[in-house]
Formats: structure tokens, C-alpha cells, sequence
């Protein structure tokens, strides 16, 4: 079951109820005003990084030119004449 917690509260205390929700102490918040349900609060789904697919996602997807620094001085050229 959710908390209800009041607008006011909700204002003065955002930044606990994040927390508690991250941390996984509270499942969800119902912000009411006048004592009427008017939003909720639950927390996101964390998604789990796949790490070994990170690093590397384009190997094998496109080929570097063995040439490819050869406009490197004319770049840095161009840099210091601004």
C-alpha cells in the first residue's frame, strides 16, 4: 500500500521521499491535496547495465582508415590561426 502524504509535506520533503524510494524503504507516494488523491509517486525501474556490451558496441561495424590522422596538423593549423 502507498503513503499518502499531503502537498505541503510532499513540497518540504521531496528530496527524503526520493531518497526513500531509491533506497527501496517505500514503494510508492500518493500526494493528495485537500485531503484528495491527486498524484503518485513510485519509484523508476532500474534497468541493469549490460557492461560487456558497452564498451566495444561497434567493433567490427566499420573500418578506420590507416590514413586517418593525415589532416591532423592542417586541423591543429586551423585551430591556432582563430
Amino acid at each position: 500500500m502507498a503513503d499518502v502524504i499531503n502537498m505541503l509535506d510532499a513540497k518540504t520533503s521531496l528530496s527524503r521521499l526520493v531518497h526513500e524510494l531509491e533506497a527501496g524503504t517505500s514503494r510508492e507516494f500518493v500526494i493528495a491535496r485537500n485531503g484528495r488523491p491527486a498524484a503518485r509517486l513510485p519509484p523508476l525501474e532500474t534497468v541493469p547495465l549490460d557492461r560487456n556490451r558497452r564498451i566495444g558496441v561497434a567493433k567490427g561495424r566499420f573500418k578506420v582508415p590507416r590514413d586517418i590522422d593525415r589532416a591532423e596538423a592542417l586541423i591543429q593549423e586551423l585551430f591556432e590561426t582563430l
